[in-house]
């Protein structure tokens, strides 16, 4: 069964243009880059697949002298398919094995530019890290990550509810019974998770158990894959990190709590050697008082999510034991109260703003906290939007007031945020009587995060909807 994947049309712009660099796929293991290269495949008149992994023997092709001509001529007769440019895709499978191959990359596109080459591979980024350069300038790098819940409900044959969605927006919200089924698909989301393989499993068998067996298995193949990271990783460090970014889920990460006897260095390196290998994601405190938020971080105070809320919800059982009432909450719960256990709002809000940005780029997520003592003000996310500073509050079901909201946007001259939620689409409007100014929360639901941009377009375009609803909290 093939998922079809945001990627794919990156991939085929990429296949469709007349200058294409080679590319690197990256992203952690299992999700689902083998399976999108093979996709983009069968639109090429012949496709090589060489794996480093599986057959070692490819690895003396690129031993001494990098002559892609002679590469390509050699590889064509080991497989035993032309490869021709213009007509064949050649695929580099599991390249982390064959640091040359990675050297060659550079040399594809500069005496062969008409081949179509994409290379891949699992922990990739560590050998990258490895070599003194790889081409810049001459590789096209493309992230990949989990399905997100569009891809989901595609996958799950969802595709008419999708349409409905996204002919909804701030002033025409979704019909209610439109809204109880996303909200029981995004209850589905949160179990199964993204990885292709649980995705597939829940597809064709809707069974819970089944999924959580394929997870618990590619959990155990990360944590195996920790003895590769580098010589000097210490696996249980590096097993006791992750259970504890689990256990610290959202919070500012305090690395004395990952255990006593290791020192923070140790800690921040591991938490590092993570989020290389794609299993964590990091997200740095930033002041937001402009653009480009990195230009403002504050790298000592981070928070980390999972990549993946399937992923998230089997290292929970390990760390903690029983999570039947966190299942059950999630399954049968109110809106209100559905994911109010675990900051699990925010861990799919973090992956959500991730999917749906470029894949072009390596992307960055910020959030803000107060610096002042005794502060409790925090903003879950911050990002961009109109060439200014967006805040982004996650709420956990459909309440809850947004005191921290209002006094940020004041400070930063802010009038504009979003609001996501499991509420329906809306707006909330406060009118800051300290100023005497009216600011709004644009209402982008989490079960619609790929439809951000559109919702605060709306709103700036109207400048008011009959769906608000006025605030003074």
């Amino acid at each position: 069964m093939y998922l079809n994947r945001n990627i794919d049309k990156y991939l085929s712009q990429w296949a469709d243009s007349t200058d294409h660099k080679p590319v690197l796929l990256r992203g952690a293991r299992q999700v689902g880059k083998s399976s999108s290269v093979r996709h983009l495949g069968q639109r090429f008149e012949s496709f090589v697949e060489v794996n480093f992994e599986r057959k070692p023997v490819f690895k003396s092709v690129f031993e001494g002298d990098l002559d892609v001509e002679r590469i390509v001529s050699q590889l064509s007769a080991i497989c035993g398919e032309p490869i021709r440019p213009g007509s064949t895709l050649l695929f580099l499978d599991e390249i982390q094995e064959c640091p040359d191959a990675i050297m060659a990359l550079r040399f594809f596109r500069e005496d062969l530019p008409q081949l179509h080459v994409i290379a891949a591979g699992s922990l990739l980024e560590f050998a990258l890290n490895e070599l003194p350069t790889f081409g810049v300038g001459r590789i096209h790098s493309m992230f990949m990550r989990p399905l997100c819940f569009d891809e989901f409900l595609e996958a799950t044959g969802e595709q008419l509810l999708l349409q409905a969605r996204n002919a909804c927006g701030v002033n025409t919200p979704l019909a209610e019974p439109l809204y109880q089924k996303i909200v029981r698909l995004f209850r589905e989301y949160i179990m199964v998770g993204g990885m292709p393989e649980a995705v597939c499993k829940w597809v064709t068998t809707h069974d819970f158990l089944q999924c959580q067996q394929v997870q618990d298995d590619i959990l155990i193949s990360y944590e195996d894959d920790f003895a590769k990271y580098k010589k000097r990783a210490d696996v249980a460090l590096l097993r006791a990190t992750l259970r504890s970014v689990a256990a610290q889920l959202g919070r500012k990460f305090v690395y004395s709590a990952v255990g006593s006897g290791y020192k923070s260095y140790q800690v921040s390196q591991a938490l590092d050697l993570l989020s290389l290998a794609g299993l964590i994601i990091p997200v740095t405190h930033t002041n937001a008082n402009g653009l480009p938020l990195g230009s403002e971080v504050d790298a000592n105070t981070r928070k980390f999510f999972l990549l993946d809320s399937g992923i998230l919800l089997r290292l929970f059982n390990i760390a903690f034991g029983d999570i039947a009432q966190i299942t059950t909450d999630i399954l049968t719960a109110t809106a209100a109260d559905l994911v109010n256990k675990g900051q699990i709002a925010e861990q799919i809000a973090c992956t959500e703003l991730l999917s749906y940005k470029t894949p072009n780029t390596r992307n960055q997520l910020y959030y803000w906290t107060s610096k002042v003592r005794n502060s409790v003000a925090e903003i879950d996310f911050i990002d961009s939007y109109g060439m200014k500073v967006l805040p982004i509050e996650v709420k956990a079901g459909v309440q809850g007031g947004m005191k921290s909201l209002w006094a940020f946007m004041r400070e930063k001259r802010l009038h504009l945020a979003a609001r996501c939620s499991l509420e329906n689409f809306g707006t909330v409007e406060y009118h800051d009587a300290q100023v005497d100014e009216v600011r709004c929360a644009v209402i982008c639901p989490l079960y619609a995060m790929s439809m951000m941009r559109e919702c605060l377009q709306s709103k700036s375009d109207s400048g008011s909807t009959s769906s608000s609803i006025s605030s003074s909290k």
